[in-house]
């Protein structure tokens, strides 16, 4: 489980940079991009949840699928164990770009339940894709409750190695429910993007929460809270 969540968080790590358009070559014109068309949203039946961005934020389709071919396709054509966690959702807003990744796993496809136990399990994962490319410091962990769910929160600083000007806030929010569990990921640019990120609407078995992290639900430490109370003021 680890090695799945670390592979989509390292995903999560390179999406941001790898998302800001070069400037054109000499002789070249510079093309704008299409505007989007898809909300950032998802609505995952199997595992049982729906989560909502906001509408100034960008849907990221997942790159098509590699065709490749296998001498045994029935042999690899089951998924199992940490195959069966999927990135659900990707999206982006702003530039430098901050960005939301949602991953999913079906117990039916896992072929166990998970207990909220094992959530920290399941999302330590992250940190562990995460040291391959940032710098990550000041770890800290939390748990709270949406209605009947237990959530474990975690959030970290983190700078692309090699550029200690480019700082990032990355917060990673799992749940068990009854048909499986996700978890929540960002890597926020700004104040902005995170609030975004902890305040969108969540649906969990059918209970309808207006914000997947509502606020004093994860206060870290006294820094962060005295700066989320300023930022809330300024709005």
């Amino acid at each position: 489980m680890r090695v799945a969540l670390a592979a989509a968080f390292f995903l999560l790590g390179y999406a941001p940079l790898a998302a800001q358009t070069p400037a054109p070559a000499a002789g070249q014109t510079a093309t704008p991009a299409p505007a989007a068309t898809q909300l950032a949203r998802v609505d995952d039946s199997d595992v049982g949840f729906i989560y909502s961005l906001p509408s100034d934020w960008e849907f990221v389709a997942p790159p098509p699928a590699p065709r490749v071919t296998v001498p045994f396709p029935d042999a690899v054509s089951a998924k199992k164990g940490d195959a069966c966690v999927e990135v659900v959702l990707t999206a982006k807003h702003g530039a430098p770009a901050s960005v939301v990744v949602v991953t999913a796993l079906p117990f039916a496809c896992y072929g166990q339940p998970l207990k909220p136990s094992d959530l920290a399990n399941f999302g330590a994962g992250a940190a562990e894709g995460l040291k391959q490319t940032f710098d990550v410091t000041d770890p800290v962990q939390g748990n709270y409750t949406l209605g009947s769910h237990t959530v474990w929160i975690e959030r970290a600083k983190g700078t692309p190695k090699g550029h200690p000007e480019n700082a990032f806030t990355f917060e990673i929010a799992c749940a068990v429910l009854e048909k499986g569990a996700a978890c929540w990921m960002t890597m926020a640019a700004d104040w902005r993007s995170l609030h975004a990120f902890e305040r969108a609407q969540v649906t969990l078995d059918g209970e309808i929460f207006p914000e997947l992290v509502p606020p004093h639900s994860f206060v870290p430490n006294p820094q962060w809270a005295s700066r989320n109370q300023r930022n809330d003021a300024g709005r």
